[in-house]
C-alpha cells in the first residue's frame, strides 16, 4: 500500500521536496474524490424508487454531479501521484481500507427523509468548502472547486427545501423528518475536522481551513431547521475515522456492488 492510500502524510523516503507537496496534494484530491463517489452512489440507489417521479429523476442528477466531481479528483490524484493509476483504478481497485472518505456519505439511504438529512448536512458544507477551494493555490484544484460550487448550490436548495417541506407537514413527515437529522447528526463533527495533511495545505493555500467554513454551513442548517419548525439535534457521540481509513461496516458492501462488475472484468475496455 502506498503512503498515498495510507491516506496521512507519510510519504516515500528519498522524494524530493516537490514530490512531496505533490503526494500530499494527490492524497487530498483522492479524499475528495471518494467523498464523492460514495455519496454519489447511495444517491443513484434511489434510481427508480423515488417517492415521485419528479424527485427519482433529481436524485440521479445529483447523485451524477457527485459523481462527474469524482472523476475529476480522480483524474487530478492519479496525475499527481504519477503511478499511471487512472479513475477507474482508483475508484475500482481499492478496499474499504484503502478509502479515506467522510463516514457520513457511506451511511444507507434509510427512508428518504433520512436521505435528505443527510444530504443537507454534507451539501451545507461543500457548498462554501467548494468556493473557497476554487480560490487554491493549485490551478487544479481551483478549476475543478469552481465548477462544482455552482452544482452544490442546487443541492443545498434541493436538500433545505424537502426538509422543510417535511419538518413542517404531517405529524408522520415531521417525525420521520427529525429521526432522519438524529441519526445523521452525530456524522457532522468530522465534515470540518482538519488534519495534519490538511492543515499542512491548507497553510500553503491549497487546502480549504474546514474549520472557518463550519460556522456558514451552521448558520445554513440553523435556517433550514427554523422554518421547518424542528430541533437542532444534541451534539452527541461525534463519529470519526473515515479519514484514516477506519469505517462502518456499510461500506464493504456498497464497494462490493459498486465495483462487481470492474473485478470480474479487470481487463474490459469500456
Amino acid at each position: 500500500m502506498t503512503a498515498i492510500e495510507q491516506g496521512g502524510t507519510g510519504l516515500a523516503s528519498g522524494t524530493t521536496g516537490a514530490q512531496r507537496k505533490e503526494q500530499r496534494l494527490s492524497a487530498y484530491a483522492l479524499r475528495l474524490a471518494d467523498d464523492a463517489l460514495i455519496l454519489g452512489h447511495r444517491l443513484s440507489e434511489w434510481s427508480s424508487r423515488g417517492p415521485t417521479l419528479e424527485e427519482d429523476i433529481a436524485l440521479s442528477n445529483m447523485g451524477l454531479d457527485l459523481i462527474g466531481q469524482a472523476r475529476l479528483f480522480y483524474s487530478l490524484a492519479g496525475a499527481l501521484e504519477g503511478r499511471g493509476r487512472d479513475e477507474d483504478r482508483l475508484a475500482y481497485f481499492r478496499d474499504a481500507p484503502q478509502f479515506r472518505n467522510l463516514l457520513l456519505v457511506e451511511l444507507p439511504n434509510g427512508d428518504f427523509a433520512q436521505t435528505m438529512a443527510r444530504h443537507l448536512l454534507y451539501a451545507t458544507m461543500a457548498h462554501p468548502f467548494l468556493g473557497r477551494l476554487a480560490a487554491s493555490s493549485h490551478p487544479g484544484l481551483a478549476e475543478i472547486g469552481a465548477k462544482a460550487e455552482k452544482e452544490m448550490a442546487y443541492h443545498v436548495r434541493h436538500a433545505s427545501e424537502w426538509v422543510i417541506r417535511l419538518g413542517d407537514g404531517t405529524d408522520e413527515s415531521r417525525q420521520r423528518m427529525a429521526k432522519g437529522l438524529d441519526h445523521v447528526w452525530g456524522y457532522r463533527a468530522e465534515l470540518f475536522a482538519m488534519d495534519e495533511l490538511e492543515r499542512a495545505l491548507a497553510a500553503e493555500g491549497a487546502a480549504v481551513d474546514r474549520t472557518a467554513i463550519e460556522p456558514i454551513a451552521a448558520a445554513a442548517i440553523d435556517r433550514v431547521l427554523s422554518e421547518a419548525g424542528l430541533d437542532r439535534p444534541a451534539d452527541r457521540h461525534p463519529q470519526s475515522g473515515g479519514r484514516e481509513g477506519r469505517h462502518t461496516e456499510h461500506l464493504g458492501h456498497l464497494l462490493a456492488v459498486m465495483q462487481s462488475l470492474a473485478r470480474t472484468y479487470p481487463d474490459a475496455q469500456w
